[in-house]
């Protein structure tokens, strides 16, 4: 299946169902959604998304982030909105990029790398994610969760929920790899150059830009490693600090697998 879905101003849109899983019964495809954020979007693609049917949009931006960059809605929007104000322990670019003298690739992937050791426990993210698997398992109609690039915030949450559904590693990970699709990439590192020079002030090379709109295994890996020290497992993890437990994980199947 094509997973990439095509829109005037919003990045990186797929479809992240679809995927075999161990009970037998893959996952659904036009209910699980993910993008980047869609302060851009055209006329043309909120009605595209009116006509997708979406119950619900899981916003992980920070407050500062939707107000800078407020999603459009289209006429007529009723779907449920889940997002919070809750401040996160780590600024955004904008604002630790204030300190930079110069912007480099190594800069971009130790930034990432922090922010992954991070998330998992991040109280804002525990709060989102919560509220997500709770949509996810009794809402109805298809979802959509995005962040500012679609690429990190929202990558860890759909890994999450191909583990949650049985999807394999491997597929779960070539999933959140698909980011990396080059051509997408140079859209967005067209747009992100000027973003930071805005920002800033400081103009970023290409190969920095480039580490900045990618996603690394490494980063997924870690999320993980860090899970399992403090949890012991991802399934720990999911029960304990988000609340899905074996009730929650029966709705969800019933919901998501064909």
């Amino acid at each position: 299946m094509s997973r990439h879905i095509d829109f005037d101003g919003i990045e990186n849109f797929r479809d992240f169902g679809g995927y075999e899983t161990r009970h037998g019964r893959p996952l659904k495809t036009g209910l699980l959604y993910r993008s980047a954020n869609h302060a851009y979007a055209t006329e043309a693609d909120l009605q595209r998304m009116r006509e997708m049917g979406l119950a619900a949009i899981i916003d992980l931006r920070r407050s500062e982030e939707r107000t800078r960059e407020p999603n459009r809605r289209w006429d007529g929007f009723d779907a449920a909105v889940i997002e919070n104000d809750i401040v996160s322990d780590h600024a955004d670019w904008a604002v630790i990029m204030k300190d930079l003298t110069e912007i480099t690739p190594k800069w971009f992937y130790e930034d990432c790398m922090g922010y992954y050791r991070r998330a998992p426990y991040e109280p804002r993210h525990i709060d989102l994610y919560s509220r997500y698997f709770r949509e996810l398992a009794d809402g109805r109609g298809p979802i959509v969760v995005h962040c500012a690039a679609g690429k990190d915030r929202t990558g860890l949450i759909c890994a999450l929920t191909h583990h949650v559904a049985g999807v394999s590693h491997d597929d779960m990970m070539a999933d959140y790899l698909l980011t990396n699709d080059e051509a997408r990439q140079a859209r967005k590192m067209d747009f992100l150059g000027p973003w930071i020079e805005k920002q800033v002030g400081l103009v970023a090379p290409r190969e920095a830009l480039k580490v900045a709109v990618s996603v690394n295994a490494d980063y997924l890996e870690t999320a993980f490693a860090v899970i399992e020290t403090r949890d012991g497992s991802l399934d720990a993890y999911l029960e304990r600090t988000l609340g899905v437990d074996a009730a929650m994980r029966e709705r969800l199947h019933a919901r998501l697998l064909a």
